[in-house]
């Protein structure tokens, strides 16, 4: 029997790894993966999962009271079911209950925004350069944009389960329709899709994300500079509103984008015109985790 040991199951649209922690030292005992097969449907996928589970379970003879998993989602506090999934096929569906009731323990479930905010407050960044830190708001810039808030080591998810979900808030006409419905979102104006969209929108080339930083960085492409324009400069301001609100102690950000080192350069140069405040200290650090930060943080729940 393990006690000082945490599961966590980290649900991706095309893989789901589980992976064994030591809560204390923070070690990673075992970990593996398969993939999720989600066009197989959600009954596959909660079989799946079960099964992962199981494998770790004998292998290492636990028993435990609880394990984290991180979704592509959340689940509606209202009603137990789950939503706003890319993997649609868990949408409308009990999947904690359904999960409580083949592995016989209790299920915590987050969306994997959260289960990054998390990882890397424990083992992470904030571990790393910001240990004094109480209150850390961690970001996803990349293929989407998303965000999770994490108070004295506890995720903070809401009323409605959406808590962070910053990447819906609106922020400027140009980005027009989302898939959420709404129009003008962050996540419409510079998720990687939404710059390479508009790269091409003002040049007339489809270019990666990728293409674009290095014309950035090393000719002078006018429709480059305007392209990473639009992403300094509006991450600034729809940060700002999250450090209005919420002021944390550190940000950190995670997802393609994330690697862009201009980033952390321009967001400290721009934020101070944006924030309720005459200045901004407000550490935005890069992660440490990689890839490994939902599975995680999935566990740390």
């Amino acid at each position: 029997m393990m006690h000082d040991y945490l599961v966590g199951i980290d649900l991706g649209g095309t893989k789901i790894e589980v992976a064994l922690i030591n809560a204390t030292s923070k070690e990673v005992i075992d970990r593996y993966r398969e993939p999720t097969e989600a066009h197989l449907g959600y009954d596959h996928i909660v079989s799946k999962i079960t099964k992962l589970y199981k494998l770790m379970q004998s292998k290492h003879q636990l028993a435990l009271g609880h394990i984290g998993i991180g979704t592509p989602g959340t689940i509606d506090p209202a009603t137990g079911f789950m939503k706003n999934c890319n993997t649609t096929a868990l949408n409308g569906r009990p999947l904690k209950a359904d999960l409580e009731s083949a592995l016989g323990l209790e299920v915590r479930i987050s969306n994997d925004a959260n289960c990054f905010a998390i990882a890397e407050t424990k083992m992470g960044a904030i571990p790393t350069y910001q240990p004094d830190a109480n209150v850390v708001f961690g970001v996803i810039m990349g293929t989407g944009v998303g965000g999770g808030l994490v108070v004295n080591g506890q995720v903070i998810n809401g009323r409605h389960g959406i808590a962070g979900e910053w990447g819906h808030n609106f922020l400027d006409d140009s980005g027009g329709q989302c898939y959420c419905g709404k129009s003008g979102c962050v996540e419409m104006v510079f998720a990687g899709p939404a710059l390479e969209n508009y790269y091409k929108s003002i040049s007339g080339q489809e270019l990666s994300m990728a293409e674009i930083v290095d014309l950035y960085r090393t000719e002078n492409d006018t429709f480059a500079v305007a392209t990473m324009e639009r992403l300094f400069e509006n991450a600034a301001k729809s940060l700002s509103v999250v450090i209005n609100i919420v002021d944390p102690d550190a940000i950190v950000i995670g997802g393609g984008l994330g690697n862009i080192d201009e980033l952390y350069t321009e967001l400290g140069l721009r934020l101070p015109k944006y924030v309720f405040n005459p200045y901004c200290h407000t550490p935005i650090l890069k992660p440490t985790l990689g890839d490994s930060a939902g599975v995680f943080g999935a566990a740390f729940l």
